[in-house]
Parts: structure tokens; sequence; C-alpha cells
């Protein structure tokens, strides 16, 4: 796709609101909609890069990244948003879906399953959720699994937004469960606790051994988390953590002199 600055491509200044920028959005749709311009091929792309503009230009914390990509790195901004934010992170709540919908409706064109099947194959996905007394349709971009960008669910894919989302979310959710979080008590020597380190810790569940950086300075009492190593979650859902409580490993002597102490108060209490 062409490298282009998305203000430019929308043809608005940097100072256009929300509305400003979905009207120019529903413009240039109409004109560059690829069943008007069946016998151009340049128009899918031209189209593609009108969505992609669209997609980020609409979404204010997108926006603001790109803009602040534009004070750093000037006309090399989009390339180097394009490598932060992969297609479906760019698409993520976008309503260009809804307004491809309104143009069908409107002036007789192919739905947004149609368009978007041949704009982007099948890194996208349509659905339709029905349940009594309630419908939902949309669509997402499913998630390549490479790089630094995690999976996405269909609730948190491309082009759904605010009420679809959340009762998508909500209906996803029943199916999926998170798995329940461990709670365990860790016996370290105080040296360790001081200077920090490594600490051997025995993942019984899983049978296999882990290394714990122990932080210079952890108090008693103190937790640490493993994120994702607690129980397993159900139906896909994600797993729990587990929390290792940090006790300190006292010698003889120091165990007699806290139950001397220990009887010695209780003895005063009565």
């Amino acid at each position: 796709m062409e490298q282009t600055d998305y203000y430019t491509i929308l043809d608005v200044p940097r100072s256009a609101d929300a509305t400003i920028i979905r009207d120019a959005y529903r413009k240039l749709a109409l004109i560059h909609h690829p069943d008007r311009n069946r016998n151009n091929p340049e128009a899918a792309e031209k189209m593609k890069a009108i969505n992609e503009a669209y997609a980020v230009l609409s979404d204010p914390e997108k926006r603001r990244n790109y803009d602040a990509m534009q004070s750093s790195f000037g006309s090399g901004a989009t390339r180097r948003f394009r490598q932060d934010y992969t297609e479906q992170d760019i698409f993520h709540g976008t309503d260009i879906y809804s307004i491809f919908e309104e143009l069908a409706k409107d002036f007789g064109f192919r739905g947004g399953d149609a368009i978007f099947k041949e704009f982007y194959g099948k890194g996208w996905q349509s659905f339709n959720v029905s349940r009594p007394g309630f419908s939902v349709k949309g669509a997402f971009f499913k998630s390549s699994g490479g790089g630094q960008h995690p999976k996405a669910s269909p609730s948190e894919g491309g082009f759904l937004k605010n009420g679809a989302t959340s009762l998508l979310g909500s209906l996803l959710s029943k199916s999926t469960k998170k798995g329940g979080d461990v709670m365990e008590t860790v016996t370290i020597e105080k040296e360790l606790a001081t200077s920090g380190g490594p600490f051997a810790y025995f993942h019984k569940a899983r049978g296999k051994k882990l290394v714990v950086k122990i932080p210079p300075g952890i108090r008693e009492g103190q937790k640490i988390r493993l994120a994702g190593m607690g129980k397993e979650g159900k139906g896909g859902g994600s797993p729990g953590d587990i929390y290792l409580k940090i006790a300190f490993r006292r010698g003889l002597f120091q165990r007699i002199g806290e139950f001397v102490k220990s009887v010695g108060h209780f003895g005063s209490d009565n």
C-alpha cells in the first residue's frame, strides 16, 4: 500500500473533527467504491488506502499516536505506524463496515461482506449472532498471530463497536472462563531478599522447575506474580496466575527466641 499521509488521503486538515473526517471518508468511499469502478484495477487499492486512513483518524487514540509519530518521523510516520500496528489493530473498533452497509442501502451497491472479502480475503471474517430478542451482525480481522501483537477474539477485532462489542463479548465469555489463581508461600534466605537474584521454584502442577527472579529489597509477606502459570482456563480461556508469598528462613535459635517471646506475650495477657 502506498505510504501516504493519512490526512492527505482523506483530504482533511489536521484540525478536522470526527464529523468532518467521517463525512470526508463517506464522500471518498462513494467516489471510489469498487462497484462504481469495475473497469479500474486501481480502485480497490485506492479504496483500501482510504479505509486505512479513516480507521486511524477516526479513532482518537490511534490518531494521537499517529500525530506523535508525524512529529518525530515526518513523512515516514505512516510507514512507522504500520510497523507498530497490525491490520487488525488498525481496524479495531472502526465503523467502516456500517458505512458500507449504508452505501449499499442508499445506492444499491454490494454489502460490506462482499466488499471486504474482495479487499482482504481470508484476513477478514463476518459473523451473525442471533438469540431470542436480539441479533448482532459485524465483522473482524483475524489475528496474524505474529510479532508482538497478541491474538484477539471476534469481540476484540475489526468492525465491531460500542454496544455490539460488549454484547458479543458477553456472549463469548459464557463459553470461555479464565483459569483460577494459585497462592503459594516460598521460603528464602534473608541474604537473597536483600541482594535479589534467582530462586528455583518447582511448579508441581506442570512438573517443571522455574527460575524466579527475586527483586532486591523484597520484604516478608510481599508477593511475586507469575503471569499465566496458574490453573488452566476453560473453553479457550486464558490461564490464571501464581502468586508466591515471600517468607524468610529462620535459624534454630531465632525460632526458639520467637517461640519464647510469643509464650511470654501470651502469659502477660492473662
